[in-house]
């Protein structure tokens, strides 16, 4: 069975955002106590409540920690081997309902309600989950006719689907007469022979543009991340040619090495924060500097957390001089700071830039584990360690390899939190 890491917040801390944007300090109250169901709003093939299909993972943090007396016990679950193959969860075990964001891109593409005693939905003026059961009939009454859904004969299911939208509902081995696997009989189960009629026991919500059929099992599968809107920013592909410069394919704005505040304000705009280096930790490494470790370090950071980019400048002269690429992989300490930033990285001695959307097996991105990395830029030799302590990083230690004009900081399951690019 493939092993999950859990992270989850009970209490006043969320360890899945270690040392990204800060938790309120307010008592909360702990797991396991109870609390009556919430009510949110619902928007099939959009969302639900402050979740949105297509919506970053940070943003929806930003929405949790807006809200913390509502979604104060919230648990983070992703695959620490291999964090691009399967889907980074949020889950709210007292709300019954989790988010499905896509790997890659990081975008909710999925909305599961589990536990519909725990959850009210209010869809138009009417209420349905919680205290109002979503039974069959109640469902058919307030979203209408809709075509016969799916019977799945081994999990003894019947999948009800409308636009963006469905309902999963257990059948009673009793009643599978009403039913035939795969199809359903010219009556909806409405009601079984008995009087009864099923209860929804799953909600699924999903964005209905590529008009699939989403429910469990491979049906979950198949929902997929909402398109971009036209001239969007996110997952912009950030072009760096090792020692000269930055490229951003959408907007066309370049910010070399050596380039002014005043110039990369130009180009990427105001940024998200700004803050002064304190220390320059690897100058102890640096056998032309002698100034002491402790010696305060005049350099700044200019912060586009929206971009996953750090932009740093030499505190003298006032020009770039590094600039640090974050990829906001789950199990780092930086996770959820930053919003992905999909780069492509190639060497000098590429011929010409690198089309968008065109990087070939030389060039290095997001998803380049270490040992490719290696086999495009050689052997990095022996790695320094990098670690805060375990009551500040629950996530471990990370490893950084230098090369000329670029340095990798690497996760134990061998994927790139971060870049540093330099001028040698």
């Amino acid at each position: 069975m493939q092993q999950f890491q859990s992270l989850q917040r009970s209490g006043s801390t969320l360890v899945a955002q270690a040392a990204a944007s800060a938790v309120s300090g307010q008592r909360r109250r702990c797991e396991g106590m109870a609390m009556g169901a919430i009510t949110l709003d619902l928007r099939p093939g959009q969302g639900i409540g402050p979740f949105t299909l297509g919506m970053p993972i940070r943003e929806a943090f930003a929405q949790i920690e807006h809200q913390p007396n509502i979604y104060d016990v919230v648990h983070v679950k992703y695959f620490d081997e291999d964090p691009l193959k399967l889907d980074i969860v949020i889950s709210f075990p007292d709300h019954g309902f989790h988010l499905r964001f896509d790997p890659w891109s990081q975008r909710l593409r999925l909305i599961e309600v589990h536990e519909l005693t725990k959850l009210q939905m209010r869809y138009a003026t009417s209420l349905i989950g919680g205290p109002a059961l979503a039974t069959f009939v109640a469902v058919y009454a307030l979203f209408g006719p809709t075509f016969p859904g799916i019977y799945d004969k081994e999990r003894g299911t019947y999948t009800l689907f409308y636009p963006g939208l469905s309902f999963l509902f257990p059948i009673p081995s009793q009643f599978t007469d009403c039913c035939h696997d795969g199809e359903v009989s010219a009556d909806l189960p409405l009601e079984f022979p008995d009087g009864t009629t099923p209860v929804a026991c799953r909600v699924s919500i999903y964005d209905n543009s590529s008009d699939v059929k989403v429910g469990v099992g491979s049906l979950m599968n198949k929902a997929l991340v909402p398109p971009l809107p036209a001239g969007s920013m996110y997952m912009e592909e950030v072009h760096a040619k090792l020692g000269e410069e930055l490229w951003f394919t959408i907007g066309g704005q370049h910010i070399p090495f050596g380039a002014s505040p005043q110039d990369v304000w130009t180009e990427l705009g105001r940024p998200c924060g700004i803050h002064q280096k304190q220390v320059d930790q690897m100058v102890i490494h640096s056998a032309s500097d002698p100034r002491p470790r402790t010696t305060l370090c005049g350099d700044y950071f200019y912060n586009y957390f929206s971009r996953g980019i750090d932009i740093l400048f030499d505190g003298q002269t006032h020009r770039v001089k590094k600039f640090v690429l974050h990829t906001n992989y789950p199990g780092h300490s930086d996770f959820n700071s930053y919003t992905k930033c999909n780069f492509v990285i190639y060497n000098v001695e590429t011929d010409g830039p690198v089309v968008a959307g065109a990087a070939s097996k030389c060039c290095i991105t997001p998803r380049t584990i270490w040992e490719q990395v290696k086999e495009i830029l050689g052997d990095g030799g022996q790695a320094a360690i990098q670690t805060q302590g375990s009551m500040n990083n629950p996530f471990g230690s990370t490893f950084v390899y230098g090369y000329q004009n670029v340095a990798f900081e690497v996760m134990k399951n061998g994927y790139i939190a971060t870049v540093t690019l330099f001028q040698s």
